[in-house]
């Protein structure tokens, strides 16, 4: 799949791009590396994760 490919509404999760745990984990590290934004719990995550834009734009309006 190459960027192109990825839609930006799609879910991260399940039917969407089809993520898992542990990628869910992968982001949240680099997230915290690369741009000092922390999710802080689960419920922010679901938020979060929702989709490759909700992602940007949580780090858009946390970024450090």
């Amino acid at each position: 799949m190459s960027p192109d490919d990825i839609d930006t509404d799609a879910p991260l999760f399940g039917e969407g791009l089809g993520l898992d745990s542990i990628d869910a984990l992968q982001l949240v590290v680099a997230m915290e590396k690369d741009f000092g934004v922390v999710v802080p719990d689960a419920a922010t995550g679901t938020t979060v994760f929702a989709s490759v834009r909700s992602m940007a734009d949580h780090i858009a309006a946390n970024r450090k």
